[in-house]
């Protein structure tokens, strides 16, 4: 059987349409995608994300330990609730997972991972840890979700007591506070401003509802994903994993080469590759043709195969089909074909980040 997180109730309240997704039971819409996707670009919406993983990193030597095990460097960290993303790699430099991590104080932190990996996660965290005088234990009660959208600060406010919002009160992005037994980040996977809550799983439901209440639309992974791809945002498994470095995947900058004797997992096979050159590089491409761009199709050049799609939609807010693409380094074009099903499209090859604020970029 299926997970199930603590909102998985109102989901089927709300005549959601449930799919696995990572061993999870997760709702994909509510009715319409669409509608959810123009409501987090327009106004706020909601996602159910209680099935990430979270994972404390509690120690004397957890500073030390996140610094060996992550390819950005935690001692950017000096203020609690900070937070940063990084990559979490394998030997040979590849994406094992993409996470955030929180700075809560010098001998704790906090780290929220991806649903689909937490096996292989925990089992990497805790053989990395055997070097450290550190422990690793996965926060399981707790239900977590994403107020995203341009009114979604506003509105998720709205619905806090005053000390709450005393609290959160001019909240910058990447930062969390502690506001009474909510956990609140100002992050996302959306492109838009908004919040990620933690909040007791017992509480779930109720805070749920009284989003709703505020306007708040619920939204399903349907519209995370085209959302986050608009964003020009990865997804794990796709546009990146384990045979695949930050260096290939636009994940450069979470790269902390600073200061230079800091050794963390895969610095010496990614600083090999940035040394000899990536062999391959991820692009975007906005289809000109009629169509939809689709993971798997290949991307032609002068009738040679250059390159893959990694993850492809139809861009609700564009109004074409966005994707985007692993294709050799090589490439300098600024047009390629696309092969949908049987017919070769084209499209335009733009940076990997279609719509910014609400507002498309191509």
């Amino acid at each position: 059987m299926a997970n199930k997180t603590p909102l998985y109730q109102a989901h089927l309240d709300a005549d959601a349409r449930i799919v696995d997704f990572g061993g999870w039971d997760m709702p994909l819409n509510y009715g319409s995608q669409i509608d959810e996707h123009h409501a987090v670009r327009q106004d706020a919406g909601m996602f159910d994300v209680s099935h990430m993983t979270v994972v404390e990193v509690t120690g004397s030597e957890a500073k030390p330990y996140l610094q060996y095990l992550l390819a950005n460097d935690v001692d950017k960290l000096q203020v609690s609730g900070k937070a940063l993303y990084s990559g979490m790699l394998n030997e040979e430099g590849g994406v094992i997972d993409d996470l955030i991590v929180y700075y809560l104080t010098d001998n704790h932190y906090r780290v929220v991972v991806n649903a689909s990996t937490r096996d292989k996660d925990l089992a990497w965290m805790e053989n990395v840890a055997q070097q450290f005088a550190v422990a690793i234990e996965e926060k399981s009660d707790v239900a977590m979700i994403a107020v995203q959208g341009p009114n979604a600060i506003e509105k998720a406010n709205s619905i806090m007591d005053a000390e709450q919002q005393a609290v959160v009160e001019g909240l910058k992005p990447f930062v969390a506070v502690q506001a009474g037994s909510w956990f609140v980040a100002r992050t996302g996977y959306t492109g838009e401003d908004g919040y990620e809550i933690m909040v007791p799983d017992e509480q779930g439901i109720e805070v749920w509802k009284r989003l709703q209440a505020a306007g708040v639309k619920p939204a399903g992974l349907a519209a995370r994903d085209t959302l986050r791809l608009e964003a020009g945002m990865n997804l794990y498994g796709h546009d990146m994993d384990e045979t695949v470095s930050p260096l290939e995947a636009n994940m450069g900058w979470t790269i902390a080469w600073e200061p230079a004797e800091r050794d963390f997992v895969g610095r010496k096979a990614l600083a090999a590759q940035k040394e000899q050159g990536i062999p391959r590089k991820l692009i975007g491409l906005v289809l000109q043709d009629k169509g939809v761009m689709r993971e798997g199709q290949e991307v032609v050049i002068d009738e040679q195969v250059v390159g893959v799609i990694t993850s492809g939609t139809m861009s609700p807010t564009v109004g074409k089909s966005i994707a985007m693409a692993r294709v050799n380094r090589s490439v300098q074009a600024e047009e390629v074909l696309v092969q949908v099903r049987k017919k070769q499209l084209k499209a335009v090859v733009v940076k990997p980040c279609f719509v910014r604020k609400g507002e498309s970029l191509v």
